[in-house]
């Protein structure tokens, strides 16, 4: 008999391409969260929206993403057509943005702005889905959420650019990336993700055996992070200036840091999960931002609170990427809906926290809200006592 050929699997390189194309995209996809926040001044100047009204539309598009996710990652869990969904994500995200500068009402600019959460919320099951075929584990998945971070960041630049020499009526202009990535897509000829699992996973993937109480476990760890990451993005700039008596520039400096660490802080997930595993990279993030949030939050001068909101920024984002491998191993049936609570969660439970901690900062003080937050990180360290990661027992 001749003897069979092992299929030949996708090398490395392809791999890796296939999951950079995806952290391009995902920059692009989250490019239009973060054009969102930067739409309230112009939309208060030239439509004469008070701060109550430009809050409901930044919580329009935040909150239905947030909430719609989940049943996106059904669907991505029982449909194959994952290029296709990412596509049709990213056109309604830019679509519902490239639509405000026409909405002649309030109800039509939140719908338009739904409307771009909606597809925020249909790409990232799919493309958290795609990122796990690709076999590149934690290293993609920190090149993933690096690229989100970074398209974040971009958007409240892109549209000061576009819209502050022409106000709203540029708003289509906002949607040529997404327009020019899914081209990019098409000329590619097939989605970037290699068909098949990936190797190297845990017998708990190949058996498909979900482990719902682990990821119940693992949700409300990343509730606990996702409320101190938009506590200390809220109160950060405030704290600085009211405390230390720092200039409006620079107690903005602070969340400068925080921010860009924590972006640059994923990259840096992967190499240290496989050399000291996905628990230990957890529980070390969130004990040194505990001790990081004290610094900040005693520190003696402006210098001091710097580097320490800039450390605090790397502690806090680095279990980012580990939230999402470490749900899809708990749930290895449901790959879909592991992406779409670890990512989504970390959106709406920590915005949903901020109007209570706003309250209780106006009674005592901006410092005093931060401090209120040192539970968090340990508790959610003390939660991690409960999980186990299926790779590496199955490597016992």
């Amino acid at each position: 008999m001749p003897l069979r050929r092992k299929p030949v699997l996708p090398d490395t390189i392809a791999r890796h391409r296939g999951a950079f194309a995806l952290s391009a995209e995902h920059g692009v996809t989250d490019f239009y969260q973060g054009v969102v926040p930067a739409l309230v001044p112009l939309l208060v100047a030239e439509r004469g929206y008070d701060y109550a009204h430009a809050g409901g539309v930044v919580l329009a598009a935040t909150l239905v993403s947030s909430l719609a996710q989940p049943l996106f990652g059904v669907l991505a869990d029982r449909g194959p057509a994952l290029g296709r969904v990412r596509a049709v994500g990213l056109l309604l995200a830019a679509a519902g943005v490239g639509a405000v500068g026409s909405t002649a009402s309030y109800a039509a600019t939140c719908a338009a702005l739904v409307l771009s959460g909606i597809g925020v919320a249909a790409y990232h099951p799919a493309a958290a889905k795609a990122v796990h075929r690709t076999g590149t584990g934690d290293r993609g998945m920190g090149w993933f959420t690096f690229g989100g971070l970074a398209g974040y960041a971009a958007g409240p630049v892109a549209a000061g650019a576009v819209l502050l020499p022409f106000g709203l009526v540029a708003t289509p202009l906002l949607a040529v990336p997404a327009v020019a990535a899914v081209i990019v897509g098409r000329f590619r000829g097939r989605s970037p993700e290699p068909g098949g699992e990936p190797d190297g996973e845990s017998g708990a993937l190949v058996a498909g055996l979900n482990r719902w109480r682990e990821f119940g476990w693992l949700t409300l760890i990343i509730v606990l992070r996702s409320v101190l990451f938009y506590g200390v993005s809220t109160f950060l700039v405030l704290s600085v200036a009211d405390r230390l008596g720092a200039t409006p520039s620079t107690a903005s400096l602070a969340l400068v840091l925080f921010s860009g660490a924590g972006a640059l802080s994923t990259l840096a997930g992967g190499g240290l999960v496989e050399r000291f595993g996905r628990l230990t990279v957890l529980r070390v993030s969130h004990v040194t931002g505990l001790l990081l949030l004290g610094c900040l939050i005693t520190a003696p001068a402006v210098p001091i609170a710097l580097v320490a909101a800039a450390a605090l920024g790397a502690a806090v984002n680095l279990p980012l990427p580990v939230h999402t491998t470490l749900g899809q191993h708990y749930l290895p049936r449901n790959l879909g809906v592991a992406g779409a609570v670890t990512l989504g969660i970390s959106v709406s439970s920590g915005g949903a926290a901020v109007p209570a901690l706003g309250a209780f900062a106006n009674v005592h003080g901006t410092t005093a809200a931060l401090a209120v937050l040192l539970p968090l990180p340990a508790l959610a360290t003390a939660l991690t006592a409960f999980l186990r990661d299926p790779a590496e027992q199955a490597d016992q």
